[in-house]
């Protein structure tokens, strides 16, 4: 069971500035720098210290630990870039293994409405359904997508992409009104 969503106001200000640099970056040059998520890293271990002592220290790294283990395999399929990677596992450092979930899953909700109103907006919904059950084929029978079809490798230009930084932040924004609100679900 998850717990319900909370953050300290330091950690939310490291998780709002960190998430809007990484999406206007992402936005602007379709890339997320090291010394951006490294900055977030340093910062999300050095909050979690002060405001917990040691046992913040392992809230850090657990964090750091799921965010990374939530993208890397979407990384080796070529559906995620690896500042995607790194950003989430940034993020987790901040906020701790818990609240990185909810974002993930804050994410993947707000990335699936944003997704399907662009290819709704672009005329791809027959192509996009296409696309689905080729991934759906080739995961089932442990192959690749993208070596199937170049349209489903992050790496080329030949798909319909989008910058994934810009994506995560609105599930960030969705996570930080519920945790200031203190909404429960």
């Amino acid at each position: 069971m998850l717990s319900q969503p909370s953050l300290p106001a330091a950690g939310q200000i490291l998780l709002g500035m960190l998430s809007v640099t990484a999406a206007i970056w992402d936005l602007r040059f379709r890339r997320i720098p090291n010394w951006l998520v490294l900055a977030g890293i340093f910062s999300g271990v050095a909050s979690n210290v002060l405001e917990s002592g040691w046992l913040g220290l392992g809230t850090a790294a657990e964090g750091l630990g799921l965010g990374f283990a939530l993208y890397f395999p979407l990384f080796l399929l070529r559906a995620r870039g690896a500042g995607d990677v790194k950003l989430l596992a940034a993020i987790g450092s901040i906020t701790g293994p818990a609240n990185c979930f909810w974002i993930f899953l804050l994410t993947a909700l707000l990335g699936g409405v944003i997704g399907l109103v662009l290819v709704a907006a672009r005329g791809r919904v027959h192509k996009t359904f296409a696309n689905i059950a080729v991934i759906m084929r080739d995961l089932t029978q442990f192959r690749a997508p993208f070596r199937t079809s170049q349209e489903l490798d992050v790496k080329t230009t030949r798909g319909m992409r989008l910058p994934h930084g810009a994506i995560l932040v609105a599930g960030v924004a969705a996570f930080l009104v519920i945790a200031q609100r203190g909404i429960r679900i």
